[in-house]
């Protein structure tokens, strides 16, 4: 399927209220979030603004998420400087982007899109950072050192520990709130 392709149809089933991504070539719905997951995007968002004014997370930001294949994400937040997307059209560079941020639904294929294909298609873009705020582990799942079609490192935690979010985000975060948003 061309990208042009995937993009129409995007479109016209975000009008029905069905969200899709494209990744290493096979089309994905994802869930829509419910409204735990809303939360632990806004407590996460309230953290980088008071850690890093200078930035900003933009949720269900699409990004063109791999080299070859010309794949589309709509990770459920990109952490990037303010303004990195202006300009752009719905399917981003992710040059800009510091981090991304998934969380995971409870739907049966968060396993094999949150846990599987992105940490490869994020590390392919060479995005720096990304955050997995697993629900059904209870854990904090943080890829960092992106080599070709990996991360390099990974670093798991369980919620009410900290997570210390190297450069070039450079902060600490407290995960204990998140054990008040799983079921």
């Amino acid at each position: 399927m061309l990208a042009e392709e995937f993009e129409r149809i995007a479109a016209a089933a975000e009008r029905e209220g069905v969200r899709m991504e494209f990744i290493h070539g096979r089309l994905g719905v994802k869930a829509v979030p419910d409204g735990d997951h809303d939360e632990i995007i806004r407590w996460l968002m309230e953290h980088c603004m008071q850690h890093r004014p200078d930035l900003w997370l933009y949720p269900e930001r699409g990004l063109r998420v791999e080299q070859y294949r010309k794949g589309h994400a709509k990770p459920d937040g990109a952490l990037a400087t303010k303004g990195a997307f202006a300009g752009q059209g719905e399917w981003a560079d992710p040059g800009q982007v510091l981090m991304v941020v998934e969380v995971t639904s409870y739907d049966s294929d968060t396993d094999k899109r949150d846990r599987e294909e992105k940490p490869v298609a994020y590390a392919q873009t060479g995005i720096p950072l990304y955050l997995l705020i697993d629900r059904d582990t209870c854990e904090t799942l943080l890829y960092t050192e992106p080599d070709g079609g990996t991360y390099a490192s990974l670093l798991r935690r369980p919620f009410g520990r900290t997570v210390h979010l190297p450069e070039p985000v450079g902060f600490d975060l407290d995960t204990e709130p998140l054990r008040d948003w799983v079921r």
